[in-house]
């Protein structure tokens, strides 16, 4: 197979639809299958925003990139979002490339050119939609009466172009129903690197804690730094646990446009020793933080999946989560709690909890681990393997590629 990938989120920029979509490629890639990029050109100031060499990612000989121009996106929460100008740009490289398949990750700007060219070239158009566009736009710098139902219209009408289309979660899928979408929609996983992440013992927990300066109940949070992941209401709930719990800490990941109001808050509330900021963490000791943490928690109304609570479940730690978006058809009984969104007092009384029973924690722990085996990298791009390639010999035999 020779598969066309066009996605406004790539390599450096700081987002789960890139590590998605790279993941099923060098997999696939692995057994011969062709893919090709089609994605922005960054900066040099974006490499440098999360300590990385302003060079090429290097992804094997069956995985090309191509960089098309673009332009920055100011209010992007990774600080480094770019806008794909959809002027065609690809269209000779892709001319020789000769894909059988276009698959695209957005619907704005690169996906508006991965749509003008399967109609060029004849070729099956499929999707992914990654976006709770709905919560998105409570956020929106600019916003103007009916502005959400146009939008959301406009990316049913987009989706309703291609094939077939999937998504990390079901609601995003029925959200997108009651505006016009009319195609098969399904709902799979993002590939989870389980190889990359694993539990720790206990000795190896305490030596990883010293390492980083944790304390010996530590909570993790791994994402953007963005309004709407209510990374506040974390806070706000690690002031009421420190009150019995003083050696509580709260550690964040990643970059964002709200970091400095993150900041600010936790100075408000007199907490500095107990939150910890640590912006882009290189790889290695990613997962290490990962294995010196106890628990993870995400209170964000935007995620159709979150990477970094399946990756703290595949460490072996507990999850707490919002029941919003795509969270509550990831976190099963055995994993952690699910609670509703802004609920800072339950949020808090769950954390104490957990670290009142450890007996209890563990056992979620360990639901998690055997919960998330499902969503590994092999079998998840198992599935895309079935979907290309049966939606290319449809295609073939409708005379449509």
């Amino acid at each position: 197979m020779k598969i066309a990938i066009y996605s406004d989120n790539f390599y450096p920029e700081m987002s789960g639809i890139s590590d998605s979509v790279i993941s099923i490629a060098k997999e696939l890639a692995k057994e011969g299958d062709q893919f090709q990029f089609y994605v922005p050109h960054y900066s040099r100031k974006d490499f440098l925003a999360v300590k990385l060499p302003p060079v090429e990612l290097e992804l094997g000989e069956n995985v090309g990139i191509f960089r098309m121009p673009s332009v920055p996106y100011p209010q992007a929460p990774t600080k480094q979002g770019r806008f794909v100008l959809p002027v065609l740009s690809s269209w000779r490289h892709i001319k020789r490339f000769g894909p059988d398949i276009i698959y695209t990750q957005d619907f704005f700007s690169a996906g508006i050119e991965a749509l003008i060219v399967s109609r060029l070239l004849k070729k099956p158009l499929v999707g992914t939609n990654h976006t709770p566009v709905r919560e998105f736009l409570k956020y929106s710098p600019v916003r103007f009466r009916y502005m959400d139902k146009l939008i959301l219209k406009y990316v049913s009408w987009y989706y309703n172009r291609c094939r077939w289309i999937t998504s990390p979660c079901r609601a995003i899928l029925e959200e997108m129903r009651t505006f016009g979408f009319k195609r098969k929609g399904l709902p799979l996983s993002n590939p989870i690197q389980l190889a990359d992440f694993k539990p720790a013992d206990r000795s190896a927990k305490q030596d990883l804690k010293r390492k980083f300066g944790l304390s010996s109940r530590t909570i993790l949070y791994t994402g953007r730094l963005a309004e709407e992941k209510h990374i506040d209401d974390l806070i706000r709930a690690v002031a009421i646990v420190e009150k019995s719990m003083p050696d509580i800490t709260l550690v964040c990941t990643g970059l964002g446009n709200a970091e400095a109001s993150l900041k600010q808050l936790v100075k408000t509330l007199c907490i500095e020793k107990k939150v910890l900021f640590l912006g882009y963490v290189e790889p290695n000791s990613f997962l290490q933080l990962y294995q010196a943490s106890d628990l993870f928690a995400v209170m964000s109304t935007a995620e159709t999946e979150c990477l970094g609570m399946m990756q703290a479940m595949a460490t072996g730690i507990p999850v707490i989560g919002a029941n919003a978006g795509g969270l509550p058809e990831y976190i099963a009984p055995q994993c952690g709690y699910v609670i509703e969104p802004g609920d800072i007092e339950t949020l808090a009384q769950k954390i104490i909890h957990l670290f009142e029973n450890p007996e209890e924690m563990e056992s979620l722990g360990q639901g998690g681990f055997e919960h998330v085996k499902q969503f590994s990298t092999a079998q998840i791009t198992a599935k895309w393997r079935e979907l290309f390639r049966r939606e290319i010999a449809r295609a073939r035999e409708n005379g449509y590629a």
